[in-house]
């Protein structure tokens, strides 16, 4: 397991990325994100990242099950300092923006998926 951490809860407009299919994404961050991150985003406990994720790595959030497609330079360094990053449902092999986890899935993430104790794990 490279990373294990569990949602504590979300901003008001942490769920309004991936309820929008242009976007299809949610941004991550440690439970004591600033103010102005945790509206946007789904918070978590803090964790450490004990490998770096990489094209191929399995996530899981709650049930759901994605395959990594690429990830961003950036991200590699926030989700260990921050718990930070965004992961985009798109997939691809080129990130979108240098803060990107890229996935894709057989379903797809939805609002309810969101849930208080539920697990992001990276395997």
């Amino acid at each position: 397991m490279k990373y294990h951490a569990m949602i504590t809860g979300w901003g008001e407009y942490a769920l309004d990325f991936l309820n929008d299919p242009k976007a299809n994404c949610i941004i991550i961050f440690n439970n004591d994100a600033p103010p102005d991150l945790a509206e946007i985003s789904v918070l978590h406990t803090k964790e450490q990242l004990l490998a770096i994720p990489a094209a191929g790595d399995t996530v899981i959030i709650g049930e759901k099950v994605f395959t990594i497609t690429a990830v961003g330079e950036e991200a590699k360094s926030t989700l260990r300092e921050l718990g930070h990053c965004t992961l985009s449902f798109k997939g691809g092999n080129v990130p979108e923006r240098p803060g990107c986890i890229m996935l894709e899935g057989d379903e797809p993430l939805t609002a309810a998926d969101i849930q208080v104790e539920n697990m992001i794990e990276i395997y």
